[in-house]
């Protein structure tokens, strides 16, 4: 899978999103108002749009389709791919997420996860610490998981899609002491490697603000910073501002985002519609 390595229409920086996340991404935005369904001749030339070329885009569909993200319809006769239960299930999920920008405090309290799985099913230990660590929560100690209070839903839901449920207890409560709760969360969560990803981002996408689109270009910088920041609300889980450092690079890489969705999101729809229709 490659992608044209020159600057986007946008006005970007080169990205390494992959692009079966720019697919997802798409289908995300664009494909659920309307069934959850896109040819594969709509997306082959959306995502030209994005610089990425047909076997590009049929290898990726392929790939999504082996995970069970995709599942392959035909409409009036027209070849493409819906989302499966499972890829509607993970989109709502990352909706809560991505689009928050409310953050905890220290009042709404902590969410500790803690599971036990039988040594025959030692493999689900793996997935249990894989799929916390993706939903962002820190260790406070081994085999204790720790996250603001706030996904005590987002992490159950995900417990049972994956039946992973009887080997997992969640429990909620406050920090009493001792020691400084700041100092703690940097040792939780990876704060330094959390804000050279911010950083990142911030370099790529803050010259697209002085720039006005029209509305196929709109689209290609909408999806690629949709793309680039979905994943950091899932490193970064919302912690307090409180706890974090003075002047959290965070907080300037959301206000960027929600910037840019504001000014891009009805365009870049626009063109989508225009292009599906044809």
């Amino acid at each position: 899978m490659t992608t044209v390595p020159d600057t986007d229409e946008a006005g970007t920086a080169p990205r390494a999103a992959q692009p079966r996340h720019l697919i997802v991404t798409v289908y995300g935005l664009y494909a659920r108002s309307d069934g959850g369904w896109l040819s594969v001749a709509s997306l082959i030339e959306l995502l030209g749009v994005l610089s990425v070329d047909e076997p590009a885009v049929r290898s990726s569909i392929s790939r999504l389709k082996r995970r069970g993200i995709l599942v392959a319809r035909r409409h009036g006769g027209a070849a493409g791919y819906e989302l499966s239960a499972d890829g509607l299930a993970i989109l709502r999920e990352g909706d809560d997420r991505i689009f928050r920008r409310e953050r905890a405090t220290p009042a709404d309290g902590w969410m500790l996860a803690v599971f036990s799985v039988p040594e025959a099913e030692r493999h689900k230990r793996h997935i249990l610490r894989s799929q916390l660590t993706r939903l962002g929560f820190g260790t406070a100690a081994p085999g204790v998981w720790i996250a603001p209070a706030h996904l005590h839903g987002a992490t159950a839901d995900m417990l049972r899609r994956l039946e992973l449920d009887p080997y997992a207890d969640l429990f909620r409560g406050d920090h009493l002491a001792f020691g400084d709760l700041a100092a703690k969360v940097r040792g939780w969560w990876d704060l330094e490697e959390l804000e050279r990803h911010y950083r990142e981002f911030l370099d790529a996408h803050a010259p697209a603000r002085h720039r006005a689109p029209d509305d196929r270009t709109a689209f290609a910088g909408y999806v690629r910073v949709l793309t680039d920041w979905r994943r950091l609300p899932y490193l970064d889980p919302g912690l307090p501002v409180e706890l974090l450092p003075e002047d959290w690079i965070g907080i300037r890489a959301a206000d960027l985002f929600f910037d840019l969705r504001s000014r891009l999101e009805e365009p870049a729809r626009a063109y989508v519609r225009k292009t599906i229709a044809g």
